[in-house]
């Protein structure tokens, strides 16, 4: 009963991990698929545009649109403020 005591004296904790398994389910889903991305550069550049996608749906931004538009502006952005293109300011705008 005592490791229950946190959950029944906070109503906002989960008492599941399903949130965490649905977010991760399209990368186990397509884990053989990833096996063979053609070199550990390709796998290091996949993993970094998942990142981006993901990063974006966590802050209800649509992907495509938001990396459309930092990909056309990034090579006139200036590179101290490259913060300006993150996902959670495009939110903002």
């Amino acid at each position: 009963m005592k490791k229950l005591q946190p959950w029944l004296d906070h109503g906002f904790l989960e008492l599941d991990n399903n949130t965490a398994e649905r977010s991760m389910r399209p990368i186990a889903l397509g884990r053989k698929n990833y096996l063979f991305m053609g070199s550990k550069r390709g796998g290091k550049s996949a993993a970094i545009a998942y990142t981006l996608i993901e990063t974006a749906k966590l802050n209800n931004v649509d992907p495509q649109s938001w990396l459309t538009d930092v990909l056309s502006r990034i090579a006139d952005h200036k590179i101290n403020r490259i913060d300006e293109l993150l996902p959670w300011h495009y939110a903002q705008t």
